[in-house]
């Protein structure tokens, strides 16, 4: 079985320490023998989610773009920023998008089953672990089994100016995370 996974952090900054840090998970997953699928959320621009806009608008094409990418994957890599101790506007966005009914398809299609992965990364420090289990309470109550999060506090101090993780614990931490993931599609799935 293949396992296809897709990647994404809940950021548009364009130096996005979260998305920096979330290549090194793609990475850790790529070597365990997944194939992922990196997206950037500003390529998916929508609107903040309102019912009376989608009644009269219908979906965006960007949603239906993005929706095909999480169908075909049965897994989800994530990088939560955190912002005020919780989530971010466009990745709780994302998912108030991702999770309505399309064409008569639940909006449970793109997460039920998956396996879910999360991480986020802050120069404070406590990292994103007051933010993260909003994401992953989220995340599961839509079907995704989730994995524990990992937090990465003092991104700052442990990125390299190229935004490689410098520091050797954290690395393995985080590729490690990507590599649990894959595995556990793999397993789960067998």
């Amino acid at each position: 079985m293949t396992v296809h996974i897709l990647a994404f952090a809940g950021s548009n900054r364009r130096e996005s320490i979260n998305r920096k840090v979330l290549n090194t998970a793609v990475q850790g997953a790529r070597d365990a023998g997944a194939t992922v699928t990196v997206a950037d959320l500003r390529d998916f621009s929508m609107p903040l989610y309102d019912g009376d806009w989608h009644a009269e608008h219908g979906v965006p094409p960007a949603l239906r773009e993005l929706r095909k990418l999480a169908l075909s994957a049965n897994g989800l890599l994530i990088a939560s920023p955190e912002y005020n101790a919780s989530i971010t506007p466009l990745l709780k966005n994302t998912l108030d998008w991702l999770s309505q009914d399309v064409d008569g398809e639940s909006g449970h299609a793109p997460f039920a089953g998956k396996v879910g992965a999360l991480l986020g990364a802050s120069n404070g420090a406590f990292g994103t672990i007051r933010a993260l289990p909003h994401v992953s309470y989220i995340l599961a109550n839509l079907g995704v089994f989730m994995l524990p999060v990992l937090a990465v506090p003092r991104a700052g101090t442990v990125l390299a100016p190229s935004g490689e993780i410098s520091d050797e614990r954290v690395r393995q931490s985080v590729h490690g995370l990507g590599g649990k993931l894959a595995k556990t599609i793999e397993k789960l799935s067998s």
